[in-house]
């Protein structure tokens, strides 16, 4: 109900201009949901606000707000309450000419934005490394979002910002040559599990053995040059593990662009140079930086931005740095999302500082910084394996579905039901998956949260099996009652009992809640609304008639699509 909020809002702007003269002009209304459905819908609480500024009690200034406000055609009488609030309450009539136009819509009544050139910089695994649980949250909460902006009509570019350069792959390269060469000379001649055994015994070796180390550090020149066998080796380490990353992202339903560090090695040189020319570059200590405003280090000293190593080399900032310009001018994008671990907000905040001092964010580019939170085992602590190892996010996938499987063959050997593998197999991926992807995002995600197999796979409670059961629930009413909810359009809907009237409410709200996804980047908003929807569903009687059929399928309709906004697939049945 985005556009009668704002027409509310605009009409109370309206009477108190109407009631206090054109000083008032502009004046927040106050609109809130009100705590009580049985006061009403909305809540206008400016009396409060300005009784200090005229001099005069909230419920004489409420009442003449009310004298002036033309709200016939949208709500009941409005009503005064306690010293001055001005409860609002929607007319049925009007409930149901919105629903009826919403019904008809097959975007549910949510418009499309302005469209804007966007990137949501999400996942970013490394190269030689499997993905595994801290990649989670990028990934998923990255999805929600750029398909978000894009239902909402913006030009989305997904890019992935692997971590394939620097100096882990000369150690890398060197060590292969020593113990397989045939890694780096042909395709697909090892698989990723052996090249992070790899990666852990270079590194092993590059911290103990100095020769090691030089040998490393100048492949690593030799790769930055462009030599050829160097160059070669690189290509096919990437190329094994972005077969191994695709698996995944298949398996997510996830459509990404890989666009790594390397991409902007080339652009390097022209950031120091810049900084240079603009003498915010200084030398620390043998390296150059750029000093922080607002940065401090232990001693209370100005904290520096490294921009390039005492050794020559560039690092994460640097490359970070180049990206911002890369991306606001020969992207033209006007909003950079950049979705990562909440440990990473400062290097952000510090990046974007630099950026902005260098003159490289035009006016019309908003960065934004999306932090999260660790995901944490049931003791607490960071989530890993008994062994102590990073839990590998393909087996946290295998879990989830074999989980989901276990628990969908007990209930159809419970109710007596034959079902083929392929049926098993569908319902218990979709699940499975279904309910990984929304125990993240039903989660604030700027906290930590206890990942758990037995409360995400739960029926009951605000969990993805929950929302695809009342999904499910809709279209076995079509089924068993021979209904094609298509037919049912000319008809109108009746809203007659409280339970239709929360629902037809809530069932409006999906335009607001989706432009305030978009806006705020918190995918927790649409999950608690369509948990309150569920809710508010499982208590409505057995439909007798078209309107509350249609009222079903409406309800269907938008879990259906606010699934599909979190990257979640429905079922026919379960």
């Amino acid at each position: 109900m985005l556009s009668t909020l704002d027409d509310l809002k605009q009409r109370l702007q309206t009477a108190l201009v109407n009631a206090f003269g054109p000083e008032l002009e502009g004046t927040d209304p106050v609109l809130v949901p009100t705590n009580n459905p049985q006061f009403g819908d909305y809540q206008a609480n400016v009396a409060m606000s300005l009784a200090k500024r005229l001099k005069d009690k909230p419920r004489a200034i409420a009442t003449k707000i009310v004298e002036n406000l033309t709200i016939d055609d949208l709500c009941d009488t409005p009503q005064i309450a306690g010293p001055g609030f001005i409860n609002l309450k929607f007319k049925t009539d009007y409930l149901q000419e919105q629903l009826k136009a919403v019904y008809s819509d097959e975007r549910l009544g949510i418009p499309t934005a302005q469209p804007k050139r966007t990137i949501v910089d999400f996942s970013s695994p490394n190269i030689a490394k499997e993905m595994h649980v801290g990649h989670l949250r990028s990934t998923i909460i990255g999805e929600c979002i750029a398909r978000t902006l894009e239902f909402l009509g913006h030009d989305v570019l997904r890019l992935n910002h692997v971590g394939d350069w620097g100096t882990q792959f000369g150690m890398l390269i060197t060590h292969l040559r020593d113990v397989c060469p045939e890694a780096i000379t042909e395709s697909s001649s090892v698989d990723i599990g052996d090249l992070v055994e790899f990666y852990k015994q270079a590194k092993k070796r590059f911290d103990e053995d100095e020769d090691f180390k030089s040998t490393s550090r100048d492949a690593v020149v030799a790769l930055q040059s462009g030599e050829e066998t160097a160059y070669k080796a690189w290509q096919l380490l990437c190329e094994q593990s972005r077969k191994e990353f695709q698996k995944i992202y298949d398996r997510l339903d996830i459509t990404i662009q890989e666009r790594g560090e390397s991409f902007y090695n080339p652009l390097l040189d022209d950031v120091t140079k810049d900084l240079t020319s603009l003498g915010l570059l200084e030398e620390n200590q043998g390296a150059q930086v750029v000093f922080l405003e607002g940065f401090t280090n232990k001693d209370g000293n100005p904290q520096p931005l490294i921009v390039r190593k005492s050794d020559g080399g560039f690092n994460y900032a640097t490359t970070d740095l180049a990206a911002i310009p890369q991306r606001s001018i020969n992207e033209i994008a006007e909003r950079v999302i950049y979705i990562t671990d909440a440990g990473q907000a400062n290097h952000f905040a510090q990046v974007f500082q630099v950026a902005n001092r260098a003159h490289w964010i035009p006016d019309n580019v908003e960065l934004v910084h999306v932090p999260f939170g660790l995901v944490k085992g049931e003791d607490g602590k960071k989530l890993k394996t008994r062994s102590g190892e990073t839990v590998k996010l393909k087996d946290l996938l295998d879990e989830a579905i074999t989980r989901s499987e276990k628990d969908l063959k007990q209930r159809i050997a419970d109710e007596s039901r034959n079902e083929s593998e392929d049926f098993i197999h569908e319902v218990s991926t979709a699940v499975g998956l279904g309910a990984v992807k929304y125990a993240d995002l039903s989660q604030n995600r700027t906290s930590d949260y206890i990942f758990s197999f037995d409360k995400m796979l739960a029926l009951q409670g605000n969990t993805a099996p929950y929302m695809l059961y009342a999904y499910v629930r809709v279209q076995g009413i079509s089924r068993k009652g021979d209904i094609d909810f298509s037919q049912l359009g000319e008809a109108p809907i009746v809203l007659e009992d409280n339970t239709e009237l929360a629902l037809a409410k809530h069932l409006l709200a999906l335009d607001t809640i989706v432009m305030v996804v978009a806006l705020e980047l918190f995918p927790i908003r649409l999950c608690q609304f369509l948990f309150e929807v569920c809710q508010i569903f499982y208590q409505a009687e057995e439909p007798q008639r078209t309107s509350r059929l249609m009222l079903c399928d409406l309800t269907a309709r938008t879990l259906k699509l606010g699934l599909s906004l979190l990257g979640i697939q429905v079922l026919e049945r379960m």
